[in-house]
């Protein structure tokens, strides 16, 4: 890991800077303006003025990605109370009680809306449930994260090491086959579960998993990790979910050294040369390195600068990109999601779930520093 705080002293203090702008702007919409206290939910985004949007829906990732948010910040005043409140209210909201697992969304009135069984919100739901449980040692905590890990392997689990990306209600099939980014986060939640406790069998289904990504989403020509299975129609990468799973595979001592991190490692640099202009990370890329959608995400920027702190030799590029995030996304109310290809903000909503992406970030930057 490189030495960031010799080769950049200034660094530190610019960091404290941007943390103490997510603890003082960013966090305290979602327990003020941001939260719902009727039905104990974060409103899905707020608007520039801090007005939550009209409900249309709530989803189940939604309340796991603030669970993890809230039990990242558990000594912010406030932040372990909110977390206890949205794991139960994953339970009493989105938990389907006839055919176990958790529905993808409700309506404003608490009801089931989209009752699909969804691997992307499966993947956060263990997520989340390990890092609070390694917060706090609440049973709940930990009988959630063991219902959710049973049904991703069980329910969603396929052939070859893989998983499906979505399910009907009652685990029929849907044909939707595996998807790169809900198994990414598949992978992340392992690697959350692992952190927490010895699980053979998470840490089986892990390897398994890496192995399944490097034979069938891995582009031979260029290393990338791509959207849908090799040999898919319309097939594209995305840079910002390069820069993810690097850090992934980078910061843990099980996968590091295998077959996909040195895919992700050698493939770097081409994600960078093609999809990093003027320190922006562009959305997505087609596999010949030609741009398919220039809008630049805070998420992807958060990616690009976390997995940067893991390189050698990056300490300049990782200042310079955390003060294109500073003075690029963040602002005296918040964040801006988008800028389109020009640079023009382009999405004036804050959602609920973004401040993830930044506090995952803020973690590794703190954690390297």
């Amino acid at each position: 890991m490189p030495d960031l705080r010799t080769a950049q002293p200034e660094l530190p203090a610019l960091l404290d800077s941007v943390q103490q702008h997510f603890a003082q702007r960013i966090v305290p919409l979602w327990q003020g303006p941001g939260w719902n206290a009727d039905m104990a939910l974060p409103f899905e985004a707020l608007d520039p003025q801090h007005r939550p949007l009209p409900v249309q829906r709530y989803r189940a990732m939604a309340c796991a990605r603030q669970l993890y948010l809230f039990s990242s910040r558990i000594e912010q005043p406030g932040a372990a109370e909110r977390a206890a409140a949205l794991l139960r209210t994953l339970q009493r909201h989105f938990h389907d009680a006839e055919h176990g697992g958790w529905f993808y969304s409700i309506d404003a009135q608490g009801n089931p809306l989209d009752r699909t069984k969804d691997l992307y919100t499966h993947a956060f739901i263990v997520f989340a449930c390990a890092h609070y449980w390694g917060k706090v040692n609440e049973a709940m905590a930990e009988s959630t994260l063991n219902a959710a890990l049973e049904v991703v392997l069980e329910r969603f689990a396929t052939e070859h090491g893989l998983y499906e990306a979505s399910l009907a209600e009652d685990w029929s099939t849907l044909g939707s086959g595996p998807l790169q980014n809900p198994l990414m986060h598949l992978a992340e939640a392992f690697l959350a579960t692992l952190s927490v406790r010895h699980d053979a069998v998470v840490q089986d289904a892990l390897v398994n998993l890496t192995e399944a990504m490097q034979a069938h989403f891995i582009d031979p020509a260029h290393g990338v990790m791509l959207e849908k299975p090799r040999g898919a129609v319309d097939n594209w990468f995305e840079p910002g979910h390069q820069f993810e799973w690097f850090y992934l595979l980078e910061s843990s001592p099980l996968l590091r050294g295998g077959a996909l991190h040195g895919s992700l490692s050698r493939a770097f640099g081409y994600a960078e040369q093609q999809g990093v202009k003027d320190g922006a990370v562009l959305a997505m890329l087609n596999v010949d390195g030609s741009v398919r959608d220039a809008t630049q995400r805070i998420w992807a920027q958060a990616e690009y600068l976390r997995a940067l702190a893991l390189r050698p030799d990056s300490a300049g590029k990782v200042l310079a990109q955390l003060q294109a995030l500073q003075q690029n996304f963040l602002h005296d109310g918040g964040w801006h999601e988008c800028r389109d290809a020009s640079g023009a903000v382009s999405r004036h909503d804050m959602p609920s779930t973004t401040p993830y992406h930044l506090a995952t970030c803020l973690e590794g930057l703190q954690r390297a520093l």
